[in-house]
């Protein structure tokens, strides 16, 4: 069992439990899923690039990546349908646990100046959104390897019933938070 899945079971759960009056303990907020997704912009016309990036976020989240493309084009974007737009890789149980500790613990204390993930990412059902700038904050990822930097965004699923009981959760599992609103 990872240690971020343990101190969740152990520590966390018991002190939701009591703050929220929870009477049945499977109504207990849990991570569910973390979603980690790409979008190509313009970078979609070059398959090698394309290939580049999921090979990277594959590698970062452990798991083989998925190049998403178009359902339907779009002449205002000069897409057209089957066109790769992103990459994208879900993560669950073991796996997630094992990225979001990763995420906790090394990456996000390598970024520079970093005062804290936003507290406006919630979507009013309970789940966490935020981005991240580049991807040479992970450790597996080597500089020499990468065509070009690009960000990404990670969504953080929970079953908690509000956003309040989402936040608490992050909070106590480790998610370092702004500071203020």
């Amino acid at each position: 069992m990872n240690r971020l899945q343990e101190k969740l079971n152990t520590e966390v759960k018991p002190v939701l439990v009591k703050e929220f009056n929870i009477a049945n303990p499977m109504l207990t907020p849990a991570i569910e899923k973390i979603v980690i997704s790409v979008g190509a912009g313009e970078e979609g016309k070059d398959t090698k690039l394309m290939q580049n990036v999921a090979d990277t976020i594959s590698l970062i989240a452990g798991q083989k990546a998925v190049i998403t493309m178009a359902k339907k084009s779009v002449a205002g974007f000069k897409v057209r349908a089957g066109y790769p737009v992103g990459v994208k890789v879900t993560l669950r149980n073991e796996s997630m646990y094992a990225f979001l500790d990763k995420l906790i613990s090394v990456a996000l204390p390598r970024v520079k100046d970093f005062r804290g993930v936003p507290r406006s990412g919630f979507d009013g059902r309970a789940n966490y959104n935020f981005g991240l700038n580049e991807q040479l904050m992970f450790p597996e990822v080597e500089y020499d390897n990468i065509m070009k930097t690009h960000g990404m965004n990670i969504t953080i699923v929970t079953t908690a019933s509000n956003d309040k009981e989402a936040f608490r959760l992050l909070e106590l599992v480790g998610l370092p938070f702004a500071k203020g609103k």
